[in-house]
């Protein structure tokens, strides 16, 4: 197998009786920087798996005896699984498995949702697919369900359970606050079916996250396999990034809450997870640029990265792109919880507004850093 990173790559062009052409050094290079992304991008989705599973489990002990203490270990494992997958966010937007034609993102992450469209909620507690038990609830008819209708009319995914999880959020000072007795028989309305579909919509993700697993499994006939032999690779690695950054981030996920000041408009508005959400999209975009990851158990995955391609023909490109990234993860970072009061008060908006600014720098920064190899545009305004 060739070796995957870069510095190993250069060192052997040196070292070899014939030495390789500048055109061979950069193919090797290149494909080098490729193969770190498979792995980078495999072993994240692998984490969103291992800890979606840790998620299923406690949600079936949960709803197997509800309980106060269940529904709060519940809950820790879906902030715990969504630390890995946020960062996967950086693997979109150029069709790829997670968002092609057939790919799940819709069913995995999609938001805001419409609450009333799953369940009761404040006014209308009747309302939704839980409550009309002439639905059976099953994982095929809750993808179907899936968007039917609207665009909010979620049914599956993070959010979807999120919401099970805490319900609505009418607390300024913190999360949602859902009893757990609304999954007790005989204390929530319908609570048989509430636990079904919480089973079945962890089952659901799990099933989904697996499927990108696969797609990215390494020495098997899959995506990944066509990904590494694609010409325009590198440049679909930076418009997922870019875009990220640019368009998804600093725009839909970030400015269309600091417009509205609403609390819908926030990515994880039940449990006020949002500054993570952010964080760890920071943290994705970073992950992809320096060839790095850091694995759920602590263990970390370094190689051959854009960085380093970039630098090689662009030094300063390259660097001012790592202090870019940099400035934008402590920015990300210092977003306090929760968010849906940091849109509204003078000091935290203006740690968002920062942010938000971080992130349009650091994308334009990206694309300068791409015409360093080669790459001449990349969609990244929106």
């Amino acid at each position: 197998m060739r070796k995957t990173l870069l510095a190993a790559a250069l060192l052997g062009a040196l070292l070899s009786p014939a030495h390789a052409s500048a055109a061979e050094l950069s193919r090797e290079a290149r494909e080098a920087v490729v193969q770190q992304y498979s792995q980078i991008v495999f072993a994240s989705y692998e984490d969103s798996l291992l800890t979606a599973k840790a998620l299923q489990n406690a949600i079936n002990a949960f709803v197997a005896a509800p309980s106060e203490a269940g529904l709060n270990q519940a809950r820790q494992a879906w902030l715990a699984a969504r630390e890995p997958y946020g960062q996967t966010e950086a693997f979109r937007f150029y069709g790829g498995p997670i968002d092609d034609a057939r790919g799940p993102e819709g069913q995995i992450n999609a938001w805001p949702l419409d609450e009333a469209y799953i369940d009761g909620v404040k006014g209308k507690e009747n309302a939704g697919i839980i409550n009309n038990r002439k639905v059976v609830i099953s994982k095929k008819l809750l993808g179907s369900l899936n968007e039917r209708g609207g665009e909010e009319n979620i049914s599956t995914g993070y959010h979807a359970i999120e919401f099970l999880l805490w319900g609505q959020d009418f607390d300024s000072n913190g999360a949602g606050k859902r009893s757990y007795t609304d999954f007790v028989d005989g204390q929530g309305s319908n609570a048989d079916r509430r636990r079904e579909y919480l089973k079945t919509a962890a089952e659901l993700l799990v099933d989904d996250l697996g499927y990108l697993v696969a797609a990215w499994q390494p020495n098997s006939n899959n995506f990944r396999a066509k990904f590494e032999k694609k010409p325009d690779a590198l440049r679909q690695m930076l418009v997922g990034i870019g875009v990220l950054s640019r368009a998804e981030l600093a725009g839909e996920r970030i400015e269309v809450a600091l417009d509205s000041r609403n609390q819908e408009d926030e990515h994880s508005c039940f449990s006020d997870n949002t500054h993570r959400d952010i964080a760890t999209n920071a943290r994705g975009i970073q992950n992809v640029w320096l060839g790095e990851y850091t694995r759920v158990d602590g263990s970390q995955i370094k190689g051959a990265s854009l960085r380093d391609l970039v630098a090689a023909s662009n030094a300063r490109a390259a660097e001012r792109v790592t202090a870019d990234m940099a400035a934008t993860q402590a920015r990300a970072e210092a977003i306090k919880a929760p968010f849906d009061q940091e849109i509204v008060n003078k000091d935290g908006r203006s740690r968002v507004q920062a942010t938000v600014a971080a992130l349009k720098k650091q994308a334009a920064s990206l694309v300068e850093a791409a015409k360093a190899i080669g790459i001449k545009k990349l969609n990244v305004n929106g």
